[in-house]
């Protein structure tokens, strides 16, 4: 028998038959060699759980699960169940990893226990097909590289990509992914901030990530924008908002307007909105009187959400916030 595993790498595949071999290969390549592969071909109409098998007869660290076709997170709690190893790697088909990904990853999880997981950077490609957008996302995912920086930004976007992340095996057991009509990625890891746990990052591409036009995340609703502000302000409610029914809203053009709607639904509104626009100030939006940054510390303990969509606004409203005794994660929260 093959040595017990230290980690299960957790594969979902759907007719990825044309990039599967490359992922498998760059598998097969660790300088970790204690793995093992839990690969679920999710009722694939094309060559992949043919390719599969002919690799878990090649090699016996891949085993091969069927899923029944309902979708990604039913295969990812399937292959989730089955993976035997105390830590869980994810992967998808599409992609490939550098030779080092998991002995890096699996060392800092071994030099701190206190981490639930560990993610890395990440090199996007086909590099020539990428728009400003992907470019300037990749940029803002590889410029955070501790536990602070994950746990800071967490709302702005996804602050680690899942195909990269690592995570003790009891803690996902724990926690699991869940199907809302969102992000599954983005989901778990704000339920995992929000228990606090602690999610680092290494900081080195050890993931290729291939963007196409196929991808989930381009093709299916539950990727799209709306989704994603709505997973951000149902995980608002659980956090900075648990027990504030009311909250300052900083900014109000569409991505502010946005998160206002999706509180709204669920039962939080803005008793403040903040703004730096001289024809806006002293009026009232939706019952919001719309106040300067200056008019913040008289407000009494006040929860802050600043929703605007630059990083460079967001860093300098953050530089401000802390410079008048606001506290980055307990008072205010910046999204995106």
């Amino acid at each position: 028998m093959p040595d017990a595993p230290r980690v299960s790498v957790l594969l979902p595949a759907r007719n990825a038959a044309s990039t599967l071999d490359a992922c498998i290969e760059s598998l097969a390549r660790q300088t970790e060699p204690r793995w093992e592969c839990v690969a679920v071909d999710d009722a694939s109409t094309d060559d992949t759980g043919e390719k599969l098998e002919a690799w878990a007869r090649l090699d016996r660290r891949v085993r091969v699960l069927r899923g029944a076709g309902r979708g990604l997170v039913a295969a990812l709690e399937l292959g989730r169940a089955a993976c035997r190893a105390p830590l869980v790697a994810r992967m998808d088909a599409d992609d490939w990893m550098h030779r080092d990904r998991l002995r890096l990853q699996l060392d800092v999880l071994a030099r701190e226990p206190g981490l639930a997981g560990v993610g890395s950077h990440v090199r996007l490609f086909p590099r020539a097909e990428l728009t400003d957008g992907h470019r300037r996302y990749e940029r803002w995912l590889n410029s955070l590289a501790s536990p602070e920086s994950v746990a800071r930004d967490a709302f702005v976007e996804c602050p680690i990509a899942h195909p990269t992340l690592v995570l003790r095996r009891e803690i996902l057991d724990d926690t699991g992914y869940r199907e809302c009509g969102w992000p599954e990625d983005h989901d778990l890891l704000l339920r995992l901030l929000g228990a606090g746990h602690r999610l680092a990052v290494v900081p080195r591409r050890l993931l290729a990530w291939r963007d196409h036009e196929a991808r989930l995340s381009r093709r299916d609703e539950r990727y799209g924008l709306a989704r994603f502000t709505a997973c951000k302000a149902e995980h608002l409610t659980r956090t900075l908002l648990r027990d504030h029914s009311e909250y300052v809203l900083w900014g109000y053009g569409p991505t502010a307007k946005a998160m206002r709607k999706a509180l709204l639904a669920l039962g939080r509104s803005p008793s403040h909105i903040v703004e730096l626009h001289p024809r806006r100030l002293g009026r009232t939006i939706h019952g919001a009187p719309v106040i300067a940054p200056d008019g913040l510390p008289s407000l009494d303990s006040p929860r802050i959400v600043v929703s605007v969509s630059g990083p460079k606004p967001r860093a300098q409203i953050r530089d401000w916030m802390r410079a008048h005794g606001f506290d980055d994660g307990g008072d205010f929260v910046c999204t995106a």
